[in-house]
């Protein structure tokens, strides 16, 4: 009996995480719909991204586990969604830990492990600080390891 598994995401920033995420959705069930969250539901949370919806949405939906892509537009549409897509297993960070349970009554729930050290949010905080360093300090790094490389030639 095939099953269909689904889940939640901003997907900025696409990330080894996000992967691996998707490739045991997909050992979970036959069909994986992966809601990606639009630019405005974003701005409602108060979430910036870098990668708009449209692209963010095609990257998703280019990964081979993936067999379709639908917008999130708000909270509440999880259980519309549960329900019009025939949803069995709902999956998701072990983060949102006890945050859908109310669909237990319509499907399984399951909240998976995080990746180890990798996140979006520390990709973004890694190239806060990144862009926080003095131009002059880059370039004179940049001109360092030109140096060093033209050595070891």
């Amino acid at each position: 009996m095939s099953k269909t598994v689904i889940t939640y995401g901003t997907f900025d920033m696409f990330h080894i995480g996000h992967l691996k995420l998707l490739q045991r959705l997909s050992e979970m069930g036959d069909k994986v719909i992966v809601a990606v969250s639009t630019d405005e539901f974003n701005r409602g949370k108060g979430k910036k991204t870098l990668i708009p919806y449209e692209q963010r949405a095609e990257i998703v939906g280019s990964i081979r586990y993936v067999d379709m892509v639908i917008p999130e537009k708000s909270w509440e549409q999880k259980l519309s969604d549960v329900k019009k897509h025939g949803v069995d297993i709902f999956a998701i960070g072990e983060d949102w830990k006890g945050e859908f349970d109310f669909l237990e009554e319509l499907c399984q729930v399951v909240y998976l492990k995080r990746t180890k050290n990798i996140s979006t949010t520390d990709l973004k905080r890694s190239l806060k600080r990144f862009l926080s360093i003095p131009h002059d300090d880059l370039i004179k790094a940049f001109e360092v390891l030109e140096m060093l490389r033209r050595d070891l030639e």
